[in-house]
């Protein structure tokens, strides 16, 4: 099920040096079917850090494993981490900055499970207000559980889940809290955490 949500930002009469241009993502995790997607609105100005702790809210992902973002020239992560040669730093470069042209770019989150997401900007809207938070404003289908073993070891969560018969069918529904549904989506949800997050 696909679930939509819209929320503008709100006018403020009183001028502002932010950008308008608000930069559309379809945000979408390779590797796993059904499609696990999400279309968020942000500002080109922002920067990779701060992307970072968005993508997390909007997919659903917990946090607290490294990541990077890849783009056609260039390597971001976290400058509080010893990075690999020729990965700068993502707290220093908006978004704007990095896209330099490009149409899309990758974004890898926890390198155990290897997650990798693909984000392609679909238009780029001015608004003629500044966004005072990220928006989600569509998606599709759950996030896997974290730890579970990236895309092969999902799909053997969800087989085992989903089959009372499967050995590993308790063992799972236990360790992901009693239970879970692949096809769940909840926008407003997803709003929620992004709201908390200060552009």
């Amino acid at each position: 099920m696909t679930a939509q949500l819209f929320k503008l930002p709100s006018k403020n009469r009183s001028k502002s040096t932010k950008s308008t241009k608000s930069y559309q993502l379809r945000v979408e995790l390779k590797s796993v079917k059904p499609a696990v997607w999400r279309r968020i609105a942000v500002p080109g100005t922002i920067k990779l850090s701060k992307l970072h702790h968005i993508l997390l809210a909007a997919m659903g992902w917990q946090g607290g494993h490294l990541h990077e973002f890849i783009f056609a020239d260039a390597m971001y992560g976290e400058a509080q981490v010893e990075m690999e040669p020729g990965v700068e730093d993502e707290s220093r470069v908006s978004l704007i900055k990095a896209m330099d042209g490009a149409s899309s770019f990758t974004w890898i989150y926890d390198y155990g499970d290897h997650w990798e997401h693909k984000i392609k900007v679909e238009r780029i809207v001015d608004l003629g207000v500044p966004l005072d938070t990220a928006m989600c404003i569509t998606g599709r289908n759950a996030c896997p559980p974290e730890d579970v073993g990236g895309a092969p070891g999902y799909e053997e969560f969800v087989d085992a889940i989903r089959d009372p018969a499967n050995p590993e069918h308790q063992t799972m529904l236990e360790w992901c809290g009693g239970a879970f549904d692949p096809s769940a989506f909840d926008p407003f949800a997803a709003q929620q955490r992004l709201d908390e997050i200060k552009l």
